[in-house]
C-alpha cells in the first residue's frame, strides 16, 4: 500500500488564525505546499497581506484576511468567505494567542531562573486576564464553531486547535490566564471531538513546548533564555516553527482519520512528547 496518498490534501480548503507569523504561519505554508488553498486569517492587516503575496509568489494558492478573533461576527465572515470561495472547508487550524507570560519560559529554565516575584497575582489586572481568556479560549470556541457550520453538512472535516505545553505545565501567577485559557482549550477539543465524530470530522491538538516565536512580546528569540531552556532539553535546542509542519499535516489530511479528541505535546527537543 503506498501510504503517501492518505497524506494528499490538494485542493482542501483551511482557514488558519494567527496566520501572519509564528506556528500559524507554518501550518498555512505547509498545507499549501502540499496543494491545499489556504486563507490566513490575523489582525495584522499588513502582516498577513505581506505574507500571503509571499507564498502565492512562490506558486501556492495563498490569501490573506483581516479578522480579530475577539470578534466573532467579523471572524465568522471570514471564514464563511473563505468556504464560499473554495467551495468547501476541509481543515481549520484554531491557533490565534497571545501573552505567554515568562512564568512559562522559568518553568522550562529551571532553577536559573528565579522564581515569579511575590505579589504577581494581586497585580494581574482584569484587563489582562480578559483579554488573553477572549483571544485564546474564546476565539479557538468563536473559530471551532465557524468551522463545524461548513463541515458538518458535508461529514468531513479537520478541527486542529494550539494548545501549550503551559496547560499542563505550570508556575505561580504571573502566567496563569495563558495557562488556564490553553488547559480550557485542551477541554474544549474533547467535547468537540465526541460532538462531531460521528460526523467524520476529527478535533485534535497541538501543544507546543517552548518554540521560539514572537508570542509573549518575543522573549523566546533571546539567545540567552534558548540556551537556558536548552539545557533541559534532552535534544540541547529549542523549537523552531518548521519543526512542527509535518505534524499539522498529518492531522489535516486523510491519515488521521482514526485520531479524534488528542493533545499531541511537541516540544523542541522532546519531538512528540506523549499524548493525551
Amino acid at each position: 500500500m503506498n501510504v503517501s496518498s492518505r497524506f494528499d490534501v490538494t485542493g482542501f480548503g483551511v482557514v488558519v488564525t494567527g496566520g501572519a507569523s509564528g506556528l500559524g504561519l507554518a501550518y498555512g505554508e505547509v498545507l499549501a505546499a502540499h496543494g491545499a488553498r489556504v486563507t490566513l486569517i490575523d489582525l495584522d492587516a499588513e502582516a498577513v497581506a505581506a505574507q500571503a503575496s509571499r507564498l502565492q509568489g512562490a506558486g501556492l494558492d495563498v490569501r490573506g484576511a483581516t479578522a480579530d478573533v475577539t470578534d466573532h461576527a467579523a471572524l465568522d465572515r471570514a471564514i464563511d468567505e473563505a468556504a464560499a470561495i473554495y467551495g468547501r472547508l476541509d481543515v481549520a487550524f484554531a491557533n490565534a494567542g497571545i501573552d505567554s507570560g515568562v512564568g512559562f519560559v522559568g518553568a522550562w529554565a529551571g532553577a536559573e531562573r528565579p522564581r515569579v516575584e511575590e505579589g504577581a497575582l494581586e497585580r494581574y489586572t482584569d484587563e489582562r486576564w480578559n483579554r488573553v481568556i477572549d483571544i485564546n479560549l474564546n476565539g479557538i470556541f468563536a473559530t471551532a464553531r465557524a468551522a463545524a457550520r461548513h463541515m458538518r453538512p458535508r461529514r468531513f472535516g479537520r478541527i486542529i486547535m494550539t494548545t501549550s505545553l503551559a496547560a499542563t505545565t505550570v508556575e505561580p501567577a504571573i502566567g496563569s490566564a495563558y495557562m488556564a485559557a490553553k488547559a480550557g482549550v485542551r477541554h474544549f477539543m474533547h467535547a468537540v471531538a465526541l460532538e462531531l465524530a460521528a460526523y467524520g470530522i476529527t478535533a485534535n491538538a497541538i501543544a507546543p513546548g517552548f518554540f521560539v516565536t514572537n508570542i509573549g512580546g518575543g522573549h523566546a528569540h533571546n539567545p540567552d533564555v534558548q540556551a537556558a531552556v536548552a539545557k533541559d532539553i534532552p535534544m540541547h535546542r529549542v523549537g523552531r516553527p518548521d519543526d512542527i509542519k509535518a505534524l499539522a499535516l498529518f492531522l489535516a489530511s486523510p491519515a488521521s482519520e482514526y485520531i479524534t479528541g488528542q493533545e499531541i505535546v511537541i516540544d523542541g527537543g522532546w519531538g512528540l512528547g506523549g499524548a493525551d
